[in-house]
């Protein structure tokens, strides 16, 4: 909340970057220990489902909610974009504390120490990973450098391996990771949130660069996918209930390729009414895959590690967010660079959300796959 409004009073970018690295910083800390609330308040279950789906389709309104008003606020100052938040946190900081269930730490963790090491190295290995991928495209980039900044990357994901197979207060227990379904439903997360956040971006710079749409009227016209945020607690737990929790995913990310699909050959001169079936099934992919896709990433974890379960899906959903922005943009940079028109960029850059829901698809579906035949097996 204070670094929100240290950006809006900001007169370098330099602060910019600080308040936005201690804002993130601050999700990370309170996004799973959200979710953990929900996850240890209601039992495995309908009524967990339906709860987690709820959370699901605020964070959805929040979204939507926030580029309508972000145009807004743009319009009056981008030093708003900064200071509301800081008044809507405290509105919701003064409502939420009466409600946030107060509990003693396990003595175990009390006397645990922060594991630097581990969150050093993972946060270096992510830092790398996406500024490879994203110097990848620039132009002129050297193949040595680039490779050299993948191969850290990759280097300190080994890293933390390790420190954390040694480390007695570990930032991940690595063992949480033999959970099959939890794996999937984190890869799941992290390329549904790369296509589903690449082509906003790609939308945006279309609607914005390429046509002049005002960041308002841009809003209003991403407006349509906010359409989860109503059937994500209405329609989905109905459809879970009745089909599962992988086929719901499975369809959503379906759904999403169809309607990333339906974006590639736009045009210069599109009228709304041609976009609108895009945003729409946007909307309704990630009712279907968002709230059940956490569902999955926390389903059979123990208690004590909800909070580990969350962390790791949060992650995957920022991780995911960052890789699809960075590779949206290496490709229509690539493009671009050679000799490519901006729409022909823009048209090149969106095959990247449509290949990651692609990919979803495919590992959810292994998912399904293993439970059909694991129940053929008990069956038999």
């Amino acid at each position: 909340m204070l670094f929100s409004g240290l950006g809006g009073l900001a007169t370098d970018g330099w602060v910019l970057v600080l308040a936005r690295f201690v804002t993130g910083l601050s999700a990370a800390f309170m996004t799973p220990a959200g979710l953990s609330i929900i996850t240890t308040t209601f039992a495995e279950g309908p009524a967990r489902n339906r709860a987690l789906l709820v959370y699901a389709g605020t964070s959805a309104a929040g979204f939507s909610l926030g580029l309508v008003v972000g145009g807004l606020l743009t319009a009056v100052s981008w030093r708003w974009v900064f200071f509301a938040p800081v008044l809507l946190a405290a509105a919701l900081l003064a409502a939420a504390v009466p409600l946030i269930p107060r509990e003693e730490a396990p003595a175990r963790e009390r006397g645990g120490r922060f594991d630097l090491a581990g969150a050093v190295t993972a946060t270096g290995a992510m830092l790398l990973l996406v500024y490879g991928v994203v110097h990848t495209g620039e132009p002129g980039a050297a193949p040595a450098p680039t490779a050299a900044v993948l191969a850290g990357g990759l280097a300190l994901l080994a890293v933390f391996a390790v420190v954390e197979r040694r480390s007695a207060s570990p930032l991940v227990r690595l063992g949480i990771l033999r959970s099959g379904p939890l794996v999937r439903a984190n890869l799941g997360a992290m390329l549904f949130a790369g296509s589903f956040f690449g082509f906003q971006f790609v939308a945006t710079l279309y609607l914005q660069d390429l046509r002049g749409w005002s960041p308002l009227q841009t809003g209003l016209a991403l407006l349509a996918v906010g359409a989860d945020a109503v059937l994500a607690p209405t329609l989905t737990p109905k459809l879970v209930e009745r089909f599962g929790n992988v086929r719901v995913i499975l369809g959503g990310f379906l759904l999403a390729a169809v309607s990333y699909g339906l974006f590639l050959p736009v045009g210069a001169d599109w009228t709304y009414p041609m976009m609108f079936p895009t945003m729409l099934l946007t909307g309704l992919a990630f009712a279907l895959a968002y709230g059940p896709l956490t569902i999955a990433g926390t389903d059979g974890i123990a208690e004590e590690e909800q909070g580990l379960a969350g962390g790791l899906l949060n992650t995957a959903f920022q991780f995911g967010a960052a890789l699809g922005l960075s590779a949206v943009t290496t490709v229509n940079a690539s493009a671009l660079g050679s000799g490519a028109s901006a729409l022909e960029g823009f048209r090149a850059a969106l095959v990247v959300p449509v290949a990651s829901a692609v990919l979803g698809a495919v590992v959810t579906a292994t998912g399904l796959r293993r439970t059909a035949l694991g129940r053929t097996g008990r069956s038999a």
